[in-house]
Protein backbone atom coordinates (compact mmCIF):
# COMPACT_ATOMS: atom_id res chain seq x y z
CA UNK A 1 0.00 0.00 0.00
CA UNK A 2 1.14 3.44 -0.68
CA UNK A 3 2.04 6.08 1.87
CA UNK A 4 -0.97 8.21 0.00
CA UNK A 5 -3.56 4.92 0.49
CA UNK A 6 -2.01 4.41 3.65
CA UNK A 7 -2.98 8.27 4.63
CA UNK A 8 -6.04 8.33 2.99
CA UNK A 9 -6.97 5.01 5.07
CA UNK A 10 -6.05 6.61 8.52
CA UNK A 11 -8.26 9.81 7.98
CA UNK A 12 -10.87 7.50 6.74
CA UNK A 13 -10.58 5.54 9.81
CA UNK A 14 -10.33 8.25 11.70
CA UNK A 15 -13.54 10.14 10.57
CA UNK A 16 -15.35 6.76 11.20
CA UNK A 17 -13.84 7.17 14.78
CA UNK A 18 -14.96 10.53 15.37
CA UNK A 19 -18.68 9.81 13.99
CA UNK A 20 -19.66 8.09 17.27
CA UNK A 21 -18.30 10.78 19.25
CA UNK A 22 -20.41 13.41 17.91
CA UNK A 23 -23.34 11.20 17.83
CA UNK A 24 -23.40 10.66 21.46
CA UNK A 25 -22.37 14.40 22.79
CA UNK A 26 -24.54 15.22 25.42
CA UNK A 27 -26.41 18.67 26.15
CA UNK A 28 -26.75 19.14 29.73
CA UNK A 29 -29.04 21.91 31.21
CA UNK A 30 -30.13 22.93 34.54
CA UNK A 31 -32.47 25.41 36.05
CA UNK A 32 -31.47 27.44 39.02
CA UNK A 33 -34.41 28.96 40.66
CA UNK A 34 -33.90 31.23 44.48
CA UNK A 35 -36.68 33.05 45.97
CA UNK A 36 -36.16 34.14 49.50
CA UNK A 37 -38.82 36.09 51.60
CA UNK A 38 -38.33 39.66 52.96
CA UNK A 39 -37.26 39.02 56.12
CA UNK A 40 -37.84 42.65 57.39
CA UNK A 41 -35.53 45.04 59.49
CA UNK A 42 -33.26 42.74 61.87
CA UNK A 43 -32.77 44.46 64.93
CA UNK A 44 -28.74 43.77 65.09
CA UNK A 45 -25.54 44.98 63.15
CA UNK A 46 -25.32 41.48 61.64
CA UNK A 47 -24.11 41.52 58.36
CA UNK A 48 -26.78 40.60 56.12
CA UNK A 49 -26.44 37.87 53.46
CA UNK A 50 -25.35 37.81 50.27
CA UNK A 51 -28.16 38.20 47.13
CA UNK A 52 -26.39 35.94 45.27
CA UNK A 53 -26.25 33.15 47.71
CA UNK A 54 -26.67 29.66 46.34
CA UNK A 55 -26.50 30.99 42.96
CA UNK A 56 -22.55 31.44 42.95
CA UNK A 57 -22.20 27.67 44.53
CA UNK A 58 -24.42 26.41 41.21
CA UNK A 59 -22.35 28.14 39.16
CA UNK A 60 -19.18 27.21 40.09
CA UNK A 61 -20.19 23.50 40.15
CA UNK A 62 -21.18 24.23 36.24
CA UNK A 63 -17.46 24.98 35.76
CA UNK A 64 -16.28 21.75 37.73
CA UNK A 65 -18.72 19.93 35.99
CA UNK A 66 -17.77 21.40 32.82
CA UNK A 67 -14.17 20.72 33.26
CA UNK A 68 -14.95 17.14 32.97
CA UNK A 69 -17.69 17.22 30.59
CA UNK A 70 -15.13 18.94 27.98
CA UNK A 71 -13.59 15.48 27.44
CA UNK A 72 -16.96 13.22 27.04
CA UNK A 73 -18.47 15.24 24.78
CA UNK A 74 -20.77 16.94 27.40
CA UNK A 75 -21.68 20.08 27.70
CA UNK A 76 -23.62 21.45 30.69
CA UNK A 77 -25.39 25.33 30.93
CA UNK A 78 -27.27 27.04 33.62
CA UNK A 79 -30.33 28.67 33.14
CA UNK A 80 -31.00 30.99 36.84
CA UNK A 81 -33.63 33.02 37.59
CA UNK A 82 -33.46 34.84 40.97
CA UNK A 83 -37.10 35.98 42.00
CA UNK A 84 -38.52 38.44 43.39
CA UNK A 85 -41.58 37.32 44.36
CA UNK A 86 -43.05 33.38 45.02
CA UNK A 87 -45.25 33.79 42.11
CA UNK A 88 -42.58 35.14 39.87
CA UNK A 89 -40.63 32.12 41.41
CA UNK A 90 -43.46 29.83 40.41
CA UNK A 91 -43.66 31.70 36.68
CA UNK A 92 -40.40 31.21 35.89
CA UNK A 93 -40.12 27.59 36.89
CA UNK A 94 -43.03 26.65 34.54
CA UNK A 95 -41.16 28.68 32.14
CA UNK A 96 -38.07 26.53 32.25
CA UNK A 97 -39.77 23.50 31.63
CA UNK A 98 -41.56 24.45 29.03
CA UNK A 99 -38.63 25.04 27.75
CA UNK A 100 -37.10 21.23 28.56
CA UNK A 101 -35.58 21.68 31.46
CA UNK A 102 -36.16 18.73 34.25
CA UNK A 103 -32.90 19.08 36.16
CA UNK A 104 -33.52 21.93 39.00
CA UNK A 105 -31.64 23.02 41.82
CA UNK A 106 -33.84 25.64 44.41
CA UNK A 107 -32.97 28.06 47.19
CA UNK A 108 -36.50 29.21 48.45
CA UNK A 109 -38.95 28.28 51.22
CA UNK A 110 -40.52 24.81 52.07
CA UNK A 111 -43.81 25.86 50.90
CA UNK A 112 -42.28 27.25 47.62
CA UNK A 113 -40.89 24.23 47.00
CA UNK A 114 -43.85 22.01 47.74
CA UNK A 115 -45.64 24.21 44.83
CA UNK A 116 -42.96 23.66 42.94
CA UNK A 117 -42.95 19.75 43.43
CA UNK A 118 -46.63 19.47 43.16
CA UNK A 119 -46.67 21.04 39.70
CA UNK A 120 -43.55 19.11 38.13
CA UNK A 121 -44.09 16.08 36.38
CA UNK A 122 -42.58 13.12 36.79
CA UNK A 123 -39.71 13.76 34.98
CA UNK A 124 -38.76 15.95 36.66
CA UNK A 125 -35.71 16.27 39.47
CA UNK A 126 -35.55 19.09 41.59
CA UNK A 127 -32.72 19.35 44.44
CA UNK A 128 -33.77 21.22 47.65
CA UNK A 129 -30.65 23.87 48.16
CA UNK A 130 -32.25 25.59 50.79
CA UNK A 131 -35.11 24.99 53.22
CA UNK A 132 -34.00 23.20 56.39
CA UNK A 133 -37.69 22.14 57.51
CA UNK A 134 -37.76 18.30 59.10
CA UNK A 135 -41.19 18.53 57.77
CA UNK A 136 -39.51 17.61 53.74
CA UNK A 137 -37.72 14.63 55.08
CA UNK A 138 -40.00 13.10 57.98
CA UNK A 139 -44.27 13.25 56.29
CA UNK A 140 -44.02 15.53 53.20
CA UNK A 141 -41.34 14.04 51.26
CA UNK A 142 -42.23 13.78 47.12
CA UNK A 143 -40.09 11.26 44.60
CA UNK A 144 -38.44 13.36 43.09
CA UNK A 145 -36.86 15.53 45.20
CA UNK A 146 -33.61 15.24 46.76
CA UNK A 147 -31.99 17.82 49.84
CA UNK A 148 -28.65 18.97 49.51
CA UNK A 149 -29.04 21.13 52.23
CA UNK A 150 -29.53 19.65 55.97
CA UNK A 151 -32.40 19.58 57.67
CA UNK A 152 -32.54 21.49 60.93
CA UNK A 153 -32.56 18.19 63.31
CA UNK A 154 -29.27 16.61 61.35
CA UNK A 155 -27.57 20.61 62.59
CA UNK A 156 -28.77 20.08 66.15
CA UNK A 157 -28.35 16.50 66.49
CA UNK A 158 -24.70 17.78 65.07
CA UNK A 159 -24.65 19.96 68.29
CA UNK A 160 -26.55 17.41 70.59
CA UNK A 161 -23.63 14.98 70.25
CA UNK A 162 -21.09 17.99 71.13
CA UNK A 163 -22.58 18.71 74.54
CA UNK A 164 -23.15 15.38 75.07
CA UNK A 165 -19.53 14.35 74.24
CA UNK A 166 -18.50 17.70 76.51
CA UNK A 167 -20.70 16.20 79.28
CA UNK A 168 -22.25 19.83 79.24
CA UNK A 169 -25.83 18.32 80.08
CA UNK A 170 -28.27 21.01 81.33
CA UNK A 171 -29.22 23.79 78.60
CA UNK A 172 -30.77 27.38 79.01
CA UNK A 173 -32.20 27.36 75.57
CA UNK A 174 -33.75 30.82 73.97
CA UNK A 175 -36.21 30.82 71.36
CA UNK A 176 -36.75 33.68 68.55
CA UNK A 177 -40.00 34.42 67.47
CA UNK A 178 -40.08 33.40 63.85
CA UNK A 179 -41.06 30.42 62.38
CA UNK A 180 -37.09 29.41 61.46
CA UNK A 181 -36.77 29.74 64.96
CA UNK A 182 -39.37 27.64 66.44
CA UNK A 183 -38.21 24.89 64.03
CA UNK A 184 -34.76 25.40 65.01
CA UNK A 185 -35.74 24.95 68.68
CA UNK A 186 -38.44 21.93 67.97
CA UNK A 187 -35.25 20.10 66.41
CA UNK A 188 -33.05 21.44 69.14
CA UNK A 189 -36.10 19.80 71.70
CA UNK A 190 -35.54 16.19 69.65
CA UNK A 191 -31.86 16.43 69.70
CA UNK A 192 -32.12 17.03 73.51
CA UNK A 193 -33.76 13.82 74.44
CA UNK A 194 -31.84 12.07 72.22
CA UNK A 195 -28.53 12.54 73.28
CA UNK A 196 -29.78 12.80 76.93
CA UNK A 197 -29.49 16.73 77.12
CA UNK A 198 -31.96 18.81 80.00
CA UNK A 199 -33.20 22.17 78.95
CA UNK A 200 -33.32 23.43 82.42
CA UNK A 201 -34.66 26.96 81.38
CA UNK A 202 -36.79 27.10 77.80
CA UNK A 203 -37.27 31.05 77.29
CA UNK A 204 -39.13 32.39 74.56
CA UNK A 205 -37.44 36.09 73.29
CA UNK A 206 -40.42 38.73 73.06
CA UNK A 207 -38.79 41.64 73.06
CA UNK A 208 -38.26 43.99 70.55
CA UNK A 209 -35.54 46.67 72.12
CA UNK A 210 -32.35 47.99 70.04
CA UNK A 211 -30.05 45.57 72.09
CA UNK A 212 -26.71 47.24 70.84
CA UNK A 213 -27.36 49.55 73.69
CA UNK A 214 -29.20 47.74 76.35
CA UNK A 215 -28.18 44.09 76.09
CA UNK A 216 -25.44 44.79 79.26
CA UNK A 217 -28.73 45.02 81.10
CA UNK A 218 -31.25 42.96 79.85
CA UNK A 219 -29.64 39.61 78.79
CA UNK A 220 -28.04 39.01 82.57
CA UNK A 221 -31.29 39.37 83.57
CA UNK A 222 -33.20 37.42 81.24
CA UNK A 223 -30.88 34.57 81.73
CA UNK A 224 -30.95 34.23 85.43
CA UNK A 225 -31.08 30.19 86.73
CA UNK A 226 -29.67 28.24 89.37
CA UNK A 227 -27.36 26.87 86.90
CA UNK A 228 -26.67 25.40 83.22
CA UNK A 229 -23.78 24.28 81.33
CA UNK A 230 -24.46 26.27 77.99
CA UNK A 231 -26.83 28.82 76.72
CA UNK A 232 -28.19 27.45 73.05
CA UNK A 233 -29.68 29.88 70.79
CA UNK A 234 -32.11 29.98 68.12
CA UNK A 235 -32.44 33.37 66.59
CA UNK A 236 -32.06 31.94 62.78
CA UNK A 237 -32.02 35.59 61.17
CA UNK A 238 -29.90 36.94 63.85
CA UNK A 239 -32.31 39.52 65.74
CA UNK A 240 -30.78 39.10 69.14
CA UNK A 241 -28.67 36.47 69.42
CA UNK A 242 -25.26 37.91 68.43
CA UNK A 243 -25.68 39.74 71.65
CA UNK A 244 -25.71 37.17 73.60
CA UNK A 245 -22.14 35.87 74.31
CA UNK A 246 -20.76 37.44 77.10
CA UNK A 247 -23.56 39.13 78.43
CA UNK A 248 -25.46 35.97 79.87
CA UNK A 249 -26.04 36.13 83.79
CA UNK A 250 -23.42 32.89 84.18
CA UNK A 251 -20.26 32.74 82.69
CA UNK A 252 -21.36 29.94 80.18
CA UNK A 253 -20.34 29.17 76.26
CA UNK A 254 -23.35 30.37 73.92
CA UNK A 255 -24.11 27.65 70.84
CA UNK A 256 -26.66 27.16 68.23
CA UNK A 257 -27.64 29.85 65.50
CA UNK A 258 -25.11 32.24 67.24
CA UNK A 259 -21.77 31.44 68.83
CA UNK A 260 -20.35 27.96 68.14
CA UNK A 261 -22.66 27.22 65.15
CA UNK A 262 -23.54 24.12 63.27
CA UNK A 263 -23.53 24.57 59.64
CA UNK A 264 -23.08 23.42 56.52
CA UNK A 265 -20.23 25.13 55.29
CA UNK A 266 -18.08 28.09 56.35
CA UNK A 267 -15.03 29.58 55.41
CA UNK A 268 -12.70 28.08 58.09
CA UNK A 269 -13.38 25.09 56.50
CA UNK A 270 -10.01 24.11 55.34
CA UNK A 271 -9.28 20.62 55.66
CA UNK A 272 -9.41 17.46 53.06
CA UNK A 273 -8.55 20.00 49.78
CA UNK A 274 -11.74 22.60 50.78
CA UNK A 275 -9.09 25.47 51.11
CA UNK A 276 -8.72 24.79 47.15
CA UNK A 277 -12.71 25.14 47.02
CA UNK A 278 -12.60 27.75 49.38
CA UNK A 279 -10.12 29.90 47.05
CA UNK A 280 -12.21 29.03 43.50
CA UNK A 281 -15.13 30.22 45.10
CA UNK A 282 -13.70 33.97 45.88
CA UNK A 283 -12.00 34.23 42.61
CA UNK A 284 -15.74 33.01 40.68
CA UNK A 285 -17.52 35.19 43.45
CA UNK A 286 -15.41 37.63 45.40
CA UNK A 287 -16.74 36.59 48.53
CA UNK A 288 -16.79 33.49 51.08
CA UNK A 289 -19.03 30.41 50.46
CA UNK A 290 -21.41 29.99 52.55
CA UNK A 291 -24.20 27.18 53.38
CA UNK A 292 -26.18 28.30 50.56
CA UNK A 293 -23.85 28.20 47.84
CA UNK A 294 -22.40 24.70 49.22
CA UNK A 295 -26.04 23.12 49.49
CA UNK A 296 -26.33 24.16 45.51
CA UNK A 297 -22.38 23.33 44.67
CA UNK A 298 -23.26 19.46 45.77
CA UNK A 299 -26.33 19.52 44.14
CA UNK A 300 -24.74 20.38 40.90
CA UNK A 301 -22.10 18.24 41.38
CA UNK A 302 -24.33 15.49 42.33
CA UNK A 303 -26.30 15.55 38.69
CA UNK A 304 -22.53 15.75 37.20
CA UNK A 305 -20.99 12.91 38.95
CA UNK A 306 -24.10 10.74 37.48
CA UNK A 307 -24.09 11.79 34.12
CA UNK A 308 -20.29 11.28 33.83
CA UNK A 309 -20.61 7.63 34.61
CA UNK A 310 -24.58 7.33 32.70
CA UNK A 311 -23.59 9.48 29.77
CA UNK A 312 -27.00 10.50 30.20
CA UNK A 313 -29.27 13.29 30.96
CA UNK A 314 -32.26 11.25 32.11
CA UNK A 315 -33.64 12.07 35.71
CA UNK A 316 -35.16 9.00 36.31
CA UNK A 317 -31.41 7.58 35.25
CA UNK A 318 -29.80 10.16 37.32
CA UNK A 319 -31.98 9.25 40.40
CA UNK A 320 -31.96 5.57 39.95
CA UNK A 321 -28.02 6.23 39.76
CA UNK A 322 -27.92 8.79 43.05
CA UNK A 323 -29.57 6.26 45.40
CA UNK A 324 -27.51 3.56 44.18
CA UNK A 325 -24.42 1.90 45.67
CA UNK A 326 -22.24 3.28 42.66
CA UNK A 327 -22.60 7.20 44.01
CA UNK A 328 -20.52 8.73 46.19
CA UNK A 329 -19.89 12.69 46.08
CA UNK A 330 -16.37 13.93 46.96
CA UNK A 331 -17.33 17.64 48.39
CA UNK A 332 -14.34 18.49 50.55
CA UNK A 333 -16.01 16.77 53.92
CA UNK A 334 -13.92 14.30 54.44
CA UNK A 335 -16.38 11.70 53.86
CA UNK A 336 -17.40 10.58 50.37
CA UNK A 337 -21.35 11.19 50.62
CA UNK A 338 -24.34 9.79 50.03
CA UNK A 339 -28.43 10.33 49.90
CA UNK A 340 -30.55 8.29 52.13
CA UNK A 341 -33.38 6.11 49.82
CA UNK A 342 -36.01 7.12 51.74
CA UNK A 343 -35.83 10.69 52.14
CA UNK A 344 -34.03 11.93 49.72
CA UNK A 345 -31.37 13.72 52.13
CA UNK A 346 -27.92 14.49 51.99
CA UNK A 347 -25.61 12.50 54.53
CA UNK A 348 -22.90 14.81 55.61
CA UNK A 349 -20.61 15.71 58.30
CA UNK A 350 -21.42 18.86 60.11
CA UNK A 351 -18.71 21.38 60.78
CA UNK A 352 -19.44 23.38 64.31
CA UNK A 353 -17.65 26.75 64.07
CA UNK A 354 -17.32 30.27 65.44
CA UNK A 355 -16.87 33.05 63.27
CA UNK A 356 -13.22 32.75 63.14
CA UNK A 357 -12.71 29.14 63.71
CA UNK A 358 -13.37 25.34 63.24
CA UNK A 359 -14.10 23.68 66.54
CA UNK A 360 -15.03 20.45 65.73
CA UNK A 361 -16.80 18.44 62.94
CA UNK A 362 -19.89 15.88 63.38
CA UNK A 363 -20.63 12.73 63.94
CA UNK A 364 -18.48 12.13 66.42
CA UNK A 365 -16.95 8.73 67.71
CA UNK A 366 -19.19 7.55 70.07
CA UNK A 367 -22.52 7.46 68.50
CA UNK A 368 -22.72 4.42 66.52
CA UNK A 369 -25.03 3.27 63.85
CA UNK A 370 -25.18 0.08 62.26
CA UNK A 371 -25.38 0.88 58.84
CA UNK A 372 -24.25 5.16 58.60
CA UNK A 373 -22.44 7.06 61.27
CA UNK A 374 -23.80 9.92 59.35
CA UNK A 375 -27.40 8.47 59.73
CA UNK A 376 -26.69 9.16 63.44
CA UNK A 377 -27.29 13.30 62.11
CA UNK A 378 -31.03 13.74 61.15
CA UNK A 379 -34.11 11.85 61.09
CA UNK A 380 -32.85 7.78 60.78
CA UNK A 381 -35.06 5.51 58.51
CA UNK A 382 -37.29 4.18 61.57
CA UNK A 383 -38.21 7.90 62.41
CA UNK A 384 -39.52 9.05 59.22
CA UNK A 385 -42.68 8.17 57.12
CA UNK A 386 -40.99 8.65 53.80
CA UNK A 387 -40.15 5.58 51.98
CA UNK A 388 -39.50 7.10 48.39
CA UNK A 389 -37.34 4.59 47.08
CA UNK A 390 -39.65 1.31 47.70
Amino acid sequence: MSFLSRTAATLLITMAAACPLQAESLDVRIGYLQWIPDQGPVLSNVIPEPDDAGLRGAELAMNDNSTTGKFLGQTYSLQSDVADTEEAAIAAFETMRESGLDLFVVNAPASTLKTLTEKAGDNTLIFNAGAKDDALRTGQCHVNLLHTMPSYSMLTDALGQWLNQRRWDEVFLITGPTEADKGWADAFHRSAKRFGLEIVEDKPWTFDADLRRTASKELPLFTQASDYDAVVVADVRGDFGEYVPFNTWLPRPVVGTQGMSPVTWHRVVESWGAAQLQNRFRELAGRDMNSEDYAAWTAVRSIGTAITDLNSASPAEIRNYLFSDKFQLAAFKGRKLTFRDWNGQLRQPIPLVHPRGLVARAPFEGFLHPNSQMDTLGFDRPESECRING
